[in-house]
């Protein structure tokens, strides 16, 4: 999953960056408004960490521009200003969530994880696709309740084909969503990944969960 953090309290920014990548997530970094509009426009995210008090374009204005740019990435709020009236204010301009700081770490985690699972329709955390079992706060696979080693990006690559179930995700689009901004996006590092999570979900070769559909991409599917 890929996440854009805006923040512009250089500390707090590095202290999110180390925590939200250790959870899991690529993280994008952007510490002024300008920079966080670029971003939304150029890419895609699966959600938005947004500080209110940034320098030259605030905090609403970016959540403004990216819903008048029909951007529909789920957004968490975070800011020091705890008054009823700013709440309202940031959720009428299209947030999903609001948190006060100072906040707990773990919390802000909690809350951008429900906030991608209930993007994608999922109001469970534990995601399950015939006998596979994928657990989004503990980032756990297991098979038939059997636990499943999986590298870093395998886990990404299955969480995220977990979590759009029955759609067809082009490799383009995986690698957006599970690498920063920098990778090359003309690898072919996907369908190592995607071979190497056949092998170890399916190794018999019986289930087949993940399609391939030539020239569009992957998809997951309950198997029969």
């Amino acid at each position: 999953m890929r996440i854009l953090l805006v923040e512009d309290d250089s500390q707090l920014l590095m202290q999110l960056d180390q925590l939200l990548q250790q959870a899991g997530f690529s993280v994008d970094l952007a510490d002024d408004g300008e920079k966080a509009q670029y971003l939304l426009k150029e890419y895609t995210y699966d959600a938005v960490v947004l500080d209110l008090g940034i320098p030259k374009v605030d905090g609403i204005s970016v959540l403004k521009f990216a819903r008048e740019n029909d951007i529909k990435t789920p957004v968490c709020i975070l800011t020091a200003r705890d008054t009823w009236e700013q709440k309202v204010l940031g959720l009428d301009a299209g947030a999903d969530d609001y948190l006060t700081k100072p906040f707990h770490h773990q919390e802000l985690l909690a809350r951008v994880n429900a906030l991608i699972r209930r993007s994608s329709g999922h109001a469970s955390s534990e995601l399950t696709c015939g006998p596979i079992q994928l657990h989004l706060t503990q980032q756990k696979v297991k098979i038939d309740d059997q636990e499943l080693e999986l590298t870093a990006y395998e886990y990404k690559v299955l969480e995220y084909l977990m979590l759009n179930r029955d759609k067809v995700i082009s490799k383009t689009e995986l690698t957006e969503h599970i690498y920063d901004q920098d990778f090359d996006l003309d690898s072919n590092v996907i369908e190592v990944f995607v071979g190497r999570l056949r092998k170890k979900i399916d190794p018999t070769n019986t289930l087949k969960p993940i399609e391939t559909l030539r020239g569009r991409g992957y998809r997951l599917f309950s198997p029969a």
